[in-house]
């Protein structure tokens, strides 16, 4: 995610159960599995595989009716379990095609009771139908557009606003969106787009990504969009949306083919089988790193293109194993766009960039009081974004161009479409220096204060 200027000037497929914290109930899934800062997200006792999400969306009304199956295998034996939802009434919950009891409770919790138990192994599939009113999160999941569409967008949460899921970066899954709207309506999601066609009235669109992805990376977004499509040299089709008051943002989004061969440079092939952006018309104050295709706020610059299509590696291929870890995700674009970017193609010297920025900022208290390991509940966009490019850019120097880049490259794609911590890209690059880093990690991503000088200055910064 990258924040408005606005904002930044203010501020200046793992085995879900393991991680879940004991169930009163051992035969029922927990509720939450224990993040440090959002303790109730997710669910225990079961690992989902894919969300196939069908929905008939009326952009005056504002009505959803949708059915979400999700694909599942469980993890323990489960005579309940949850989902994590927050969208419009639930009208039927199924399991293995047989009627289930549910019951709604929490933020966004539904709880789901099968006929049968579930057997530890086995896999089964849950489908619920579900039909109301959508309501305007305003950026935090189902959001209202002027031109009177809709897109859903948000981080760390969106998606339980219009579907159902397992909502953890755990727990990733392979996605799927089939969408009804008014034929002069057009719907943009993540992945490949599969069928576009017009039924009399209607607008049946579907779009399927086959690498997992993350709830909050899903979206889908209606507006009657105009289009740009484009092509990779290697063949990888890129697919671009812009709502009516966004088609200034064209000419950033040409360059798309270029950005990905840029950042393809610097940390390895482009995870994904497609891209693009979507450009939507809403007063959001962030864009959003989308799987495949990126929610563009309308002040999007190319800037901020980078850094969200960056986020493909850093976020969406390699996601954070708890929010805590959420440097992994924006020091990563972060750097990516406001140093990388400018120091390779546009000429910036960017160790005289990070020197004018120690200097201004070295005795502004309020800079460095948020650390950039585990910043904490509600401060975890913060510091990431004005102070992860400036710690990265200290362990590049520290490390050496050869080093650092191999580091990063190779700790990206052995993580690829899995989970990382913080204290986990540490160790891999401690194993990769023959000099003990703890201090100099101590001092970037811990303290509280500037780091000490042999820190700030590390090799040829120090000149």
């Amino acid at each position: 995610m990258r924040l408005s200027g606005l904002i930044c000037a203010a501020v200046a497929g793992a085995i879900v159960a393991t991680a879940a914290p004991a169930a009163a109930d051992p035969f029922t899934g927990s509720s939450g599995l224990g993040d440090p800062y959002y303790p109730e997200d997710g669910n225990g006792g079961y690992d989902a595989g894919h969300y196939d999400v069908t929905l008939d969306y009326d952009p005056p009304s504002h009505r959803l009716t949708a059915t979400t199956r999700i694909d599942a295998v469980a993890t323990q034996a489960l005579r309940a379990f949850n989902l994590d939802f927050a969208g419009p009434a639930v009208r039927t919950v199924t399991v293995n095609n047989m009627p289930a009891a549910f019951n709604r409770n929490g933020e966004h919790e539904l709880t789901v009771t099968p006929l049968i138990p579930l057997l530890p192994g086995l896999p089964f599939t849950v489908t619920v139908e579900y039909s109301g009113q959508a309501e305007n999160t305003e950026g935090n999941g189902w959001t209202f557009a002027p031109s009177g569409g809709a897109f859903a967008a948000g981080e760390p949460h969106s998606a339980t606003s219009w579907y159902p899921l397992n909502d953890t970066p755990l727990d990733k899954a392979t996605f799927a969106l089939h969408a009804t709207v008014p034929a002069e309506w057009e719907v943009v999601s993540i992945g490949v787009r599969t069928q576009d066609e017009v039924r009399g009235d209607r607008r049946v669109v579907s779009w399927e990504a086959h690498q997992p992805v993350i709830g909050y990376l899903t979206t889908v977004a209606i507006d009657k969009f105009s289009f740009l499509e484009q092509r990779r040299a290697n063949g990888t089709p890129l697919i671009s949306a812009f709502a009516p008051n966004a088609e200034r943002n064209r000419e950033t989004e040409q360059r798309l083919p270029e950005i990905l061969d840029f950042i393809e440079s610097v940390y390895g092939p482009y995870p994904f089988e497609a891209s693009g952006g979507i450009y939507v018309d809403a007063d959001i104050q962030f864009s959003l790193e989308t799987q495949t295709r990126p929610i563009y706020a309308p002040w999007t610059d190319l800037q901020t293109a980078v850094h969200e299509i960056a986020h493909q590696w850093w976020g969406d291929s390699v996601s954070v194993r708890h929010w805590s870890d959420v440097c992994l995700n924006e020091c990563f674009a972060s750097y990516t766009a406001d140093y990388l970017w400018p120091e390779r193609m546009d000429g910036l010297d960017v160790d005289a960039e990070y020197r004018k920025t120690i200097a201004q900022y070295l005795d502004n208290t309020e800079f460095w009081q948020i650390p950039l390991e585990n910043p904490g509940a509600g401060s975890e966009f913060t510091s990431v974004y004005y102070r992860g490019p400036l710690f990265l850019h200290a362990l590049r120097k520290q490390l050496g161009d050869a080093v650092f880049f191999a580091a990063v490259r190779e700790f990206n794609a052995a993580h690829a479409f899995g989970n990382a911590s913080i204290p986990d890209f540490r160790k891999f690059v401690q194993s990769k220096s023959p000099t003990d880093l703890t201090g100099f990690f101590t001092a970037w991503l811990n303290q509280t204060t500037p780091p000490a000088d042999e820190y700030l200055y590390p090799g040829s910064l120090r000149a």
